[in-house]
């Protein structure tokens, strides 16, 4: 079972930026963590992170291509207004699973809306570094769940 994990703008700053909302944790500490669970669940799970909005079209369009098994997604402020990864999310017909480590409906009202709800499969948010191992969990239970369909 292939998985991705997109990472989107300024997690790469995961660590030291405003570690009150964050933590200290670090993009490569949540990609260990991912990795280690991804073992235990026998998938296998791949990581991008980038701060371009097109490059993480291109990804999302080269996981179609590739065949991945579900998609999960932390797209960062990209959430709340960007149509165009909206879009691109909605050419997979493989789960997708939106993360958040702070809880968005607990922040600033901007951050309460996200365009992708209406086209991933759930979103999980306010659990830290947990929320990704919770989505990964249910990605790869949703999608063994579409494969025996």
């Amino acid at each position: 079972m292939k998985i991705l994990m997109l990472h989107g703008i300024n997690h790469n700053m995961f660590g030291k930026r405003d570690p009150k909302q964050y933590g200290t944790v670090t993009l490569d500490d949540i990609n260990a963590q991912l990795a280690s669970l991804a073992g235990e669940l026998e998938a296998q799970i791949a990581h991008f992170q980038t701060n371009s909005e097109q490059e993480m079209c291109e990804r999302i369009h080269q996981a179609y291509a590739d065949g991945v098994d579900a998609v999960l997604i932390n797209a960062g402020a990209w959430t709340h207004y960007s149509y165009g990864i909206r879009d691109a999310l909605a050419i997979l017909t493989v789960p997708v699973v939106e993360i958040h480590m702070s809880n968005i409906h607990a922040r600033e009202a901007f951050r309460h809306h996200s365009v992708f709800a209406d086209i991933v499969k759930g979103q999980i948010c306010g659990f830290g570094v947990d929320s990704y191992l919770l989505g990964l969990r249910a990605a790869v239970s949703a999608a063994r769940a579409t494969a025996d369909t």
